[in-house]
Parts: C-alpha cells; structure tokens; sequence
C-alpha cells in the first residue's frame, strides 16, 4: 500500500491525529452512489461514522436523499446539511421524543420504532408540538437488536401508529442485517431469505390496506449485495464513507479504500522487540477485529508484519518481532483502525488531506450522545 497519508504525518504538529484522505472519501462516494443508481436504490447514509457537516454535505452533493443518525444531537447538527433525517434508534426518553418534535417543524423527520410504547410517546410528543413525525416499523431480520419479530407484529405495530393519528405517518419499514458478515460472493442466500420475510412483510400490509413507501436497510458488509434485498427502496450504510480494518480483513475492501487513519509518534522502544506510540484505547479505542480478534488494534501500514498488542489509555503497544526492521524513537507511524466510527467521535477536530494541502476540521457532532 503505498502510505497516501505521507503528506500529513510530515505536516501535522501533533500526535496522536485522524486524518481524512480527501480523494479517498471521494472515491468511496462514488462507487456507492455508481452502484445504487444502476439498481434503482436511493442512498441515506449513516452519519455516525464522520459526524461531520463537510462529509455530510458531500453525500447530499453526491445525490443521497437524506441523511441517518442514532441520536438528536447529530440530528440537530446534521439538520443543517439535509431537511430529511431518520433517526434510526428509539426515541423512547422524554428529552429526546421532544426534541423530534421540535425538528419536525422543519425538517420530514422519520424514526424507527418496534414498540406500542414507542408509538404513543411519539405521538403525544408530536401533538404537543402541532407537528407530524414519519414512522418506519422496524423489523428484526435476524440481527437480535432492536426490531419487532415477526410480519405479523409489524402488521399491528403499523395499524397502531395509524390508529394514532394526524401526528404520526406510517412511511414504511426498516430493517439492519447487522448480522450478514460473509464474503460478498456468499451473502445471496441469506440476503434473499430476508427478502422473503420482508416481502411477506409488504404483502401482509397491503393487504389490509396500509401503504410501504419506504423499505429501508442495507450497512456496509452487504452495500454492494443490497440488490438481493429486491424489496429494498433505499440503504444506510455508514462505515463506507472511510473504511476500516473490519472491513478491509473481511474482504469489503482494499486498504488503498481506507480514507481514514491515526497517525501516531513512537515514543518509547525500551522494551526490546516492541515500541509504544501515543495512540491508547482514547484514540483507536478497544474494539477488536469483528472476523479477525486476535488480528490486533488495527494495522500499521509502513510495518504491515507488526501488531499492535496492546491498548490503555494513552499507550499503545506494538509488537515488532515478525518485521524485518523496528521504528526509531520519535518516528510517526499511520494505523489504519479496527473500527473507524467511535475513534472519529474520539476527536475534537481531525485533518482533511486534499490535493491542497491540510485542513483543519471541527468534529461536529463528536460526543453527542442524547
């Protein structure tokens, strides 16, 4: 691979640093955007991964249709890119169903939901407020997260929003196949068998009358599969927009498709066969490789053979003993993270790579969590 992020780790004052390539980014909208036009979907991008209004605004600019968040915060933040946000994650504590309330007043604001308690604090919070909230019915298709079980249960979750009234819309259905991790050439069997229960899904509503206009789904494991998912109007995927080692060790991607990396200075190699950078569990956080766990805390690019063995807080321990060769003090290094989304809410600000130069950027929804 050759290291695109070079420029920075020669440029950057201090360590430990995200930086952002921003041809990459480019490169990573494209083909998805390429992809969803040739099979009819519509793209609403998962936020959570940039929590930026800069890359936001590059997947509305790149025809996404609106924009998807977990919580108000980023909502409210990324409600200044796009007047369409779904809130993919309940709005159940009365802070938050207030909130969205307040947003639709603006904005079409949808949020998924798998509980008749769910139903009716959304309504009363929309009556309060004199506005109309979109509803998808969420629909657990086999990651056991959230999501009502059967077609049946979303048959009577939806005719209990429209039983709710003129605050509440039924829009459609929302599923996550969080649990499709295999190889894209092996993924069409279970992606149609999810399918069918959402065609089941679909046929059961229409026949009492209800109308599915959105079928909403898709992540990053299955984006360039979502065609198998026939019933699908649109996807979510958000890990996409910079890559990750979860997703390159799994065959999603290349590492040259990695937009984003940490880089890192050594600054101790006391220990013999190993060194210590400034990047701990507060910077690439703990989470292990989803396929590969023992693969290490990410990947450093100029020492492929290395493995980062070890995280605490401030300290990150690399083990060089299968390398031909060991950094020097004070050398920088770029890993490339297990999982991109929590080290990007890590940090204040990260650095865009461009063509230009360096940019500076603010973290805009960074640490919003209610």
């Amino acid at each position: 691979m050759v290291n695109r992020f070079e420029l920075a780790k020669q440029e950057l004052v201090a360590t430990p640093a995200l930086v952002v390539d921003l041809p990459t980014v480019e490169r990573n909208l494209q083909r998805l955007h390429s992809y969803a036009d040739q099979h009819g979907l519509k793209v609403r991008p998962h936020t959570k991964t940039h929590k930026s209004r800069r890359f936001a605004r590059m997947q509305v600019e790149h025809g996404s249709v609106g924009l998807t968040v977990a919580k108000l915060g980023e909502a409210e933040v990324m409600g200044q890119e796009s007047s369409d946000i779904l809130i993919a994650y309940p709005a159940i504590d009365p802070d938050r169903r207030r909130r969205v309330a307040e947003l639709a007043r603006t904005h079409t604001v949808r949020v998924a939901v798998d509980s008749q308690y769910g139903v009716s604090v959304l309504a009363a919070a929309a009556e309060a407020a004199g506005t109309t909230i979109g509803i998808l019915v969420d629909l657990n298709i086999g990651f056991p997260r959230t999501g009502v079980p059967t077609p049946a249960a979303a048959l009577e979750l939806a005719q209990q929003v429209v039983q709710a009234g003129k605050h509440l819309r039924l829009d459609g259905i929302l599923i996550y196949p969080g649990h499709v991790w295999a190889p894209a050439d092996q993924q069409e069997e279970i992606l149609t068998q999810i399918d069918q229960k959402l065609a089941e899904t679909i046929e059961l509503w229409q026949a009492h009358g209800l109308s599915v206009d959105i079928v909403s789904g898709g992540s990053t494991p299955t984006a360039f599969q979502s065609h198998f998912v026939r019933s699908l109007t649109e996807i979510r995927p958000g890990t996409n927009i910079f890559n990750d080692m979860n997703t390159v060790r799994a065959g999603f991607c290349e590492l040259d498709d990695c937009a984003a990396a940490v880089i890192a200075t050594v600054v101790s190699t006391a220990v013999p066969g190993k060194c210590v950078i400034d990047a701990g569990n507060k910077t690439l956080t703990s989470d292990r490789n989803v396929l590969q766990p023992d693969s290490g805390h990410g990947h450093v690019v100029e020492y492929p053979q290395a493995r980062i063995i070890r995280l605490s807080e401030e300290h990150g321990e690399i083990d060089f003993s299968g390398c031909d060769q060991t950094p020097q003090l004070g050398e920088r290094v770029t890993i490339i993270p297990n999982h991109i989304c929590p080290c990007v809410n890590l940090q204040d600000q990260f650095y865009l790579q461009t063509p230009e130069g360096i940019e500076k950027l603010n973290v805009d929804a960074r640490g919003l969590l209610a």
